[in-house]
């Protein structure tokens, strides 16, 4: 019988569920256990192995799994935590997530995620440690303007660190992107399109891999950049846009608005959406899809960005 098994990830841990057997047992999350879990799975067959991203400790056992022939979805913990409602489970334990996994993926909803490779994971941190690394600083440099004088030169002396720390994370990324004949030619297909620069090229070479493989709805959805209806009984309220890829969705609305001034495309559909009375947030949201879906198709196709321009 075709099975479904859903893998609960801690830092120590493997809570696994088998959706069919309604089997559950626990692993440790370290070379050891994810061996023998492989095997288990391996002599089960599984059709899908659903687990949670949880910040990195997902990882070694979900290349085992893919590297062993197995087929995995990576979700994103509020998606499961969604369906733990809708399905009336309000109890939370290790086990009992396990078990919703595997019920999950027994809809037929989601989809194999493709694995990123070493180096894509190399990138992955890079660009999560330049990310964290910007936070620190602009609170340091918010801390500085109402720090008192006796604390303001250390400080200062933090800030002064801290973005060298970004450059020197910023030389690896470039490097990093150098090293990969896959990502150079990415990296150079998205730079080419106005609006698109270094820092945000490498976030979506990061954390959307998906980018050129799902449709226009589907790679819109998982950023986050899908307009949901927000209505009760008669109530009628605002479309908004919420879920997905933070780090890709933050890049990309950052990537519209430069491109709304210096991308003749988008500046143009922006232009047209004001002049129909759209709000400008309204507006900008628009272009950060349609410059999503401009995206999706050039590294689909391995379209440059001239080509786009021309037919648009």
């Amino acid at each position: 019988m075709a099975e479904y098994v859903g893998i609960d990830v801690s830092k120590d841990t493997l809570d696994v569920a088998f959706h069919s057997s309604k089997r559950t047992l626990r692993v440790s999350n370290d070379e050891a256990g994810i061996a023998s879990l492989v095997a288990e799975l391996k002599s089960e067959k599984p059709v899908q192995v659903v687990l949670e991203a949880t910040g990195g400790y997902e990882f070694p056992a979900a290349a085992a799994l893919v590297t062993a022939g197995i087929d995995i979805s990576m979700i994103n913990p509020r998606n499961a935590r969604e369906f733990a409602k809708a399905t009336n489970r309000l109890a939370k334990t290790d086990r009992i997530d396990a078990i919703v996994l595997a019920s999950f993926g027994a809809t037929g909803l989601l989809k194999p995620t493709p694995l990123s490779d070493e180096q894509s994971r190399e990138l992955e941190a890079l660009v999560a440690r330049r990310r964290q690394l910007v936070e620190m600083l602009v609170a340091e440099k918010n801390r500085e303007t109402r720090a008192r004088a006796n604390v303001r030169g250390n400080i200062e002396d933090h800030i002064k660190w801290l973005e060298k720390q970004i450059k020197d994370v910023e030389r690896h990324l470039r490097n990093a992107v150098k090293r990969s004949p896959v990502w150079r030619e990415r990296d150079d297909l998205l730079q080419s399109v106005p609006g698109i620069g270094p820092t945000i090229s490498r976030v979506l070479l990061a954390d959307l891999p998906e980018l050129g493989q799902l449709s226009r709805e589907k790679i819109t959805a998982l950023v986050g950049l899908a307009p949901f209806n927000v209505d009760s009984g008669k109530s009628r309220g605002k479309r908004q846009i919420w879920g997905g890829r933070a780090s890709v969705r933050v890049a990309t609305f950052q990537a519209a608005l430069v491109a709304a001034r210096h991308n003749p495309v988008i500046k143009a559909f922006y232009e047209r959406l004001l002049a129909r009375g759209k709000a400008k947030k309204v507006a900008l949201v628009a272009c950060a899809r349609k410059l999503l879906h401009i995206l999706n198709a050039m590294v689909r196709n391995k379209t440059p960005w001239g080509v786009i321009q021309g037919a648009a």
